[in-house]
C-alpha cells in the first residue's frame, strides 16, 4: 500500500500542500498543462527553493494578470469540466470545492448555488486547488494520514471584515478533525487547506508505520517567529496493513430510564446510520445499577446522535472522543444454497484467503421463507462458500 502523511506542525494551506507536492516529486509541468487548461488568463505556476527558520522547502507562487472576479461554485465546476483534466483531478478538484462552497454557505447562511467564492474564488486560489488535485492523483497513494492540525490565533481581515481565527469556514470545515494547540499569532490553515484536508484525508494521528521513499517540504508565505513555515509530506509504503479511518465514540451513563426506553433509543440510533451501538453495566453512585450506552458513528453524525440521547433519554450530558479504527476491506458476495441465494461480505486481507460473514437479514428471510432454522441457514450460506472456495 502506498501512503502519504501530512506533517502540519505549521498548518496547511493550498500552496503549502501544492509545493510539498512537487518537492516529493510531483511533475510540476504536468500540473500546469491541467490548470492553464481551465482557460484563466496568463497564469502559470513557478517554484523555487527557499529558507525557513534554517529549512529549505519549495514555494510555489501562482503567476497571472490581475482580476477582480467573484465567482460562484458552479462558475468553477464548469471552468474544471472544460478543462483538460483527468475525470480524477477532475472529481478531486471539485469535492474540495464542493467541501468548501458547502461550509461557506453553512456560515453566511446561503446555499451552495448562491453562495459567492471570495478570497477562494480568485485565480491563485482555483491554481493552488486544481494543482494539488492533480498533484494528489499524480503522487498515486492509496491512503493519506494527517497529524492534528494547528490553527493559530489572533484576527485576520478578509472580505467580509476583521475576525477571529480560524476563519468561519475554516472553523466549518474542520468539524470532527483534531486540532492542535498554537501560541502563534497568524493564521496557520487557511480555508483552502482546511477543505482539502477535509476531502481527502483518510485517518487522522501521528506517523504510520512505512517505509519512507520520499519526502516533501512545501514552503508558506508568511515568516514566523516560532517556527518554520512549512509543511512536511511523507510518501512510502507500508505491507500487511488493514484499512484504517478515524471514527467517534458518544456515550452517556444511565441509570434511571427504564429498558424499554434505552431499547427504543437504540434502535433510533442504528436507524440514524450509527456503525455501532451497545451498552455496558455499571454500579453507579447510590449502588444504583446503571447502563453505559456507546455509539460508534462518523463525525458528520455526531450532532444527530446527541440529538437522540438527550431527546430520548434522560441524559444531562455526553462524553465523545475519536478514535482510529482498523478494518478489514470488504465486498458484497452472494452465495447460492439449497433454498436460494444469500447475500454476505468477504472479509478480505492480503495473501490469505478471504472470510465469509452471511447477511443476517438474507438469512432470516430464508429461514421464514422456507420455514427451517436460521442457525441452518446460516450453516448452509457458509458451506457453499466454502464449496465455492474449494474449487478455485
Amino acid at each position: 500500500m502506498k501512503i502519504a502523511y501530512l506533517d502540519c506542525a505549521s498548518g496547511i494551506s493550498g500552496d503549502m500542500t501544492l509545493g510539498a507536492l512537487v518537492d516529493a516529486g510531483v511533475d510540476l509541468a504536468a500540473i500546469n498543462d491541467g490548470v492553464q487548461s481551465l482557460g484563466l488568463p496568463g497564469v502559470s505556476i513557478t517554484r523555487s527553493e527557499v529558507q525557513k527558520h534554517g529549512f529549505r522547502a519549495t514555494q510555489v507562487i501562482v503567476e497571472h494578470q490581475p482580476e477582480h472576479a467573484h465567482r460562484h461554485l458552479h462558475h468553477i465546476v464548469d471552468m474544471i469540466d472544460a478543462g483538460k483534466l483527468s475525470e480524477r483531478q477532475k472529481d478531486l478538484a471539485k469535492r474540495i470545492f464542493t467541501k468548501l462552497g458547502e461550509a461557506e454557505a453553512k456560515v453566511h447562511g446561503s446555499t451552495l448555488r448562491k453562495v459567492h467564492f471570495h478570497e477562494v474564488g480568485a485565480v491563485d486560489s482555483i491554481a493552488d486547488i486544481v494543482g494539488a488535485a492533480i498533484g494528489w492523483d499524480l503522487l498515486g497513494v492509496d491512503r493519506i494520514v494527517c497529524s492534528p492540525i494547528p490553527t493559530g490565533q489572533g484576527r485576520i481581515q478578509i472580505a467580509h471584515g476583521l475576525c477571529s481565527i480560524p476563519a468561519p469556514a475554516t472553523a466549518e470545515l474542520l468539524r470532527g478533525v483534531p486540532l492542535l494547540d498554537s501560541n502563534v499569532q497568524s493564521e496557520l490553515t487557511t480555508p483552502t487547506g482546511a477543505a482539502i484536508v477535509a476531502t481527502l484525508v483518510d485517518e487522522f494521528g501521528g506517523l504510520p508505520a512505512m517505509i519512507v521513499e520520499a519526502i516533501g517540504y512545501g514552503a508558506g508565505q508568511r515568516e514566523l517567529a516560532e517556527q518554520p513555515n512549512v509543511l512536511r509530506l511523507f510518501v512510502g509504503t507500508r505491507e500487511g496493513e488493514f484499512s484504517a479511518d478515524l471514527v467517534w465514540v458518544v456515550e452517556t451513563n444511565l441509570d434511571d430510564v427504564p429498558g424499554e426506553v434505552i431499547g427504543h433509543t437504540i434502535t433510533k440510533l442504528w436507524e440514524a446510520g450509527a456503525l455501532d451501538v451497545y451498552t455496558t453495566a455499571i454500579q453507579m453512585k447510590k449502588n444504583r445499577p446503571g447502563v453505559i450506552l456507546s455509539v460508534i458513528c462518523a463525525a458528520p453524525l455526531i450532532p444527530k446522535v446527541e440529538k437522540i440521547l438527550f431527546r430520548e433519554t434522560s441524559t444531562l450530558g455526553v462524553r465523545r472522543w475519536p478514535v482510529s479504527r482498523h478494518k478489514l476491506d470488504r465486498a458484497a458476495h452472494t452465495v447460492t444454497t439449497d433454498w436460494g441465494p444469500i447475500e454476505g461480505k468477504l472479509g478480505l486481507i492480503t495473501g490469505q484467503p478471504p472470510s465469509f460473514s452471511p447477511e443476517f437479514e438474507s438469512c432470516r428471510r430464508v429461514a421464514d421463507e422456507k420455514n427451517v432454522p436460521l442457525k441452518e441457514v446460516y450453516e448452509a450460506a457458509r458451506q457453499a462458500f466454502a464449496s465455492e472456495e474449494s474449487k478455485q
